[in-house]
C-alpha cells in the first residue's frame, strides 16, 4: 500500500480511473500543492483531539461561541 505522503503513488492512477487527462504542468501543480499543503494535513491527522469536547447545538453558519 502507498504511503499517504506519496502522491506519485495514486493521483495518477486515480485521476485516470475517473477519465480525467492530465498533462506534466498540471501533474507539477498537483505535486507542488501536496507538498505545501501535506505537511500541515499529516500533523493535523496525527493530533489527539479525544479530550476535545465538541461545541453543543454548533451552528456551522456562525463562528464558534467562546467558553
Amino acid at each position: 500500500m502507498p504511503e499517504p505522503g506519496d502522491p506519485e503513488a495514486f493521483v495518477p492512477a486515480g485521476l485516470a480511473s475517473l477519465g480525467i487527462e492530465f498533462d506534466e504542468v498540471e501533474q507539477a501543480v498537483m505535486r507542488a500543492a501536496h507538498e505545501t499543503y501535506w505537511p500541515a494535513i499529516a500533523e493535523l491527522l496525527e493530533l489527539d483531539l479525544s479530550s476535545v469536547d465538541p461545541e453543543p447545538a454548533a451552528d456551522l453558519s456562525r463562528p464558534p461561541e467562546a467558553r
